[in-house]
């Protein structure tokens, strides 16, 4: 794409952000759904070859130049079949249809001794036996090539973190009020497990993609009509699963896509934690717990340049909630359909690339945003020392260990809803009738120490 080309583009998938989604142009683009159909054609043609029923054969030679035409597929093959479907090709008019002007392509590719195959191109399909199948074969590669790795990343990122800073203080926030202390480590760390979690959820997710070769009502009827003493479902079965997919062998015209709308409900779940994680640091950075590593080349505002704000956070935050509305719309929308088949999920399919480009999206932007984080753990301490309430919690749990009824209210007079210090909390101490060993264990509570198991819990990861 050219620097214009980006500059006009509807999409800023397309455009703006063009370098940063170009890792899935395999997998989303047209291009790529025209090579992946190609691929399913091929792997056809070469199965019906292997059929004792039917009267063709393909030796070493003839598959090897059938494969080839998926391998070498390039930029002039996809402008090729195009031209079969809007304009025409040699002597053959336009097609009007996406998966016809794949199978003409084909055919006309098949000379010499190939020639006898033509008519075994395409046999007994309807246009949603390839299109299901390429779907799944490009939207499995993309979560396992592109994104599967991203969240890897992510995770080892926030890993990382939680192990370098285990200990470090941090005054918490529960209803967006000081809480009782964590660290800073602890808190990356809930983040590496969520994820680790949901992308081994997400892997199951696309291992368990199914696709279907069925025919046009579901019933492999064509195919019966032909060679009614041949095992379609047998056959429908082993080609489908050859192609490292699961078989789905109850359908109508269309794959039920329930298998794909798993996969984009995992998806959603994935970008709802990262714009929870994105949300926090925004916080964490305006509270000044993080700062950032800020390059003498950049502007942060156009109008105050002191500013260095947490855009990449930011920017995930937009692409991770894009990304869920796309997604969750994709796993209500292509489940269903009105009768045997309806067209309206063809065009929303043509959108997962779009769903997909918006998660990676997220996914790099808050890479780079943990990537120039820097904790900041003086101003960590000064919030706790800042906050001496925040002890209240142990001092009446303590309390209530020897035997104080009234524990709780006596912490709440002291300090709900008001300012209070170390020295009144000590005042409290000295007023009650206690053992010195108790009143020793509550004179030692501090803001700064009182973070309970939070640095072991890292070890969790």
């Amino acid at each position: 794409m050219t620097d214009r080309d980006a500059l006009y583009a509807v999409s800023p998938l397309d455009g703006r952000y063009a370098g940063r989604t170009e890792p899935l142009v395999p997998y989303a683009s047209e291009a790529g759904l025209m090579r992946a159909r190609l691929r399913v054609e091929v792997a056809y043609l070469l199965a019906l070859a292997d059929l004792e029923a039917t009267p063709i054969t393909a030796d070493a030679e003839t598959s090897a130049r059938l494969e080839s035409l998926v391998e070498a597929f390039d930029e002039a093959a996809a402008q090729r079949i195009k031209a079969y479907e809007t304009e025409g090709y040699g002597d053959r008019p336009a097609t009007n249809h996406d998966v016809k002007a794949v199978e003409y392509y084909l055919r006309d590719a098949l000379e010499g001794a190939d020639r006898e195959l033509r008519p075994w191109v395409h046999f007994g399909l309807t246009s949603e036996d390839v299109n299901n199948l390429a779907q799944r074969l490009l939207v499995g590669d993309a979560v396992e090539t592109v994104l599967l790795s991203r969240i890897g990343a992510l995770e080892s990122a926030l890993t990382t973190l939680a192990r370098e800073h285990r200990s470090m203080p941090m005054l918490a926030h529960t209803h967006g009020q000081p809480a009782t202390p964590t660290t800073f480590g602890k808190e990356m760390a809930v983040y590496a497990a969520r994820l680790g979690d949901r992308r081994a959820e997400l892997g199951r997710a696309n291992e368990r993609l199914a696709g279907k070769l069925a025919g046009a009502s579901g019933s492999l009827a064509a195919h019966h009509a032909a060679y009614p003493d041949v095992d379609w479902q047998e056959f429908s079965a082993g080609f489908v699963r050859s192609l490292g997919l699961a078989h789905r062998p109850l359908v109508t015209q269309v794959n039920p896509c329930d298998d794909l709308a798993a996969l984009f409900r995992a998806l959603a779940g994935i970008n709802g934690i990262v714009l929870d994680l994105d949300r926090d640091c925004w916080a964490y950075i305006s509270r000044g717990y993080l700062g950032q590593a800020a390059s003498a080349e950049e502007t942060g505002s156009s109008t105050m340049p002191h500013k260095v704000n947490p855009i990449d956070f930011e920017n995930s935050e937009g692409n991770a909630a894009k990304a869920i509305a796309d997604l969750e719309f994709l796993a209500d929308y292509i489940t269903r359909s009105r009768l045997q088949r309806d067209l309206s999920d063809s065009t929303v399919k043509r959108t997962i690339g779009g769903a997909l480009a918006h998660c990676l999206l997220a996914y790099d932007k808050t890479l780079a945003g943990l990537e120039t984080v820097v904790p900041r753990p003086t101003v960590m301490a000064d919030a706790l020392e800042a906050t001496p309430a925040i002890i209240g919690e142990a001092v009446q749990t303590i309390l209530r260990r020897e035997g104080d009824t009234e524990a709780y209210e006596r912490v709440k007079a002291l300090s709900r809803g008001q300012s209070v210090t170390l020295g009144e909390f000590r005042e409290l101490f000295d007023s009650l009738d206690i053992d010195e060993a108790t009143r020793a264990e509550l004179n030692e509570l501090e803001p700064t120490t009182y973070t309970g198991v939070a640095d072991e819990l890292v070890d969790e990861l």
